[in-house]
């Protein structure tokens, strides 16, 4: 298992193929992550505890929704989101393997033009 630090928790990577992989999103709460898309990645989440504001464009607008535990999001290729913790989160996501495929639109972190982070 690898653990990755973030600005806003850090990630525990459990499985890693040419086909998928397996992260643990560590959110401190008050922390987002970007507000970003994918070109080719397709991803879903799957809170296993804390609260969580997951934002997700539909038809054009950012649209937040509270998750708590036991919800699951799919988020397709070129889907604007972002998730910022209500309270400190676990997140499991299951993807595919593109780590580095992240455009990021806003950044609290100061990442905006880098990839990957």
């Amino acid at each position: 298992m690898t653990r990755v630090e973030k600005p806003w928790g850090y990630e525990l990577h459990w499985a890693k193929t040419e086909r998928y992989v397996g992260k643990v999103l560590h959110i401190t709460a008050g922390h987002a992550l970007s507000l970003q898309y994918h070109r080719i990645k397709d991803e879903t989440i799957y809170l296993q505890s804390g609260r969580l504001l997951f934002e997700i464009e539909v038809n054009g607008t950012l649209t937040p929704q509270e998750l708590r535990p036991g919800d699951a999001v799919h988020v397709a290729p070129n889907t604007v989101h972002r998730m910022t913790a209500i309270e400190d989160c676990d997140v499991m996501e299951v993807s595919t393997p593109e780590l580095d495929d992240v455009v990021r639109l806003e950044d609290r972190y100061g990442r905006a033009e880098q990839k990957g982070q």
